[in-house]
């Protein structure tokens, strides 16, 4: 069953940086999940899906995969880049989009 190693990325409710120096491994699913006829919950008789393991570092995670004999794969994160910007951008001569009072 392949794992896949990720830093996760921050949520939509976070503003600050927290918890995203972690890295994650968690199972790839083996199946699909199924609808629940009776009360029409979503099952999957897959319980490796509900394992997910955190790591300091990404070294600590791939080596752990290795140590266990777990087939893996390692998604590099995408770094957002930081765009400077202040309060007076917003009122600067010759700014994008038009703004009237």
């Amino acid at each position: 069953m392949l794992a896949k190693i990720y830093q996760p990325a921050k949520s939509a409710m976070q503003s600050g940086p927290g918890r995203s120096d972690e890295w994650v491994m968690e199972y790839v699913p083996q199946e699909r999940r199924s609808v629940d006829p009776l009360m029409g919950y979503t099952t999957s008789s897959d319980t490796q899906s509900q394992v997910k393991l955190s790591f300091e570092t990404q070294d600590a995670a791939i080596a752990y995969a290795e140590r266990n004999g777990i087939p893996y794969q390692v998604i590099e994160p995408t770094r957002r880049e930081h765009v400077r910007k202040s309060y007076a951008d917003n009122f600067k001569f010759g700014r994008i989009g038009s703004w009237t009072h």
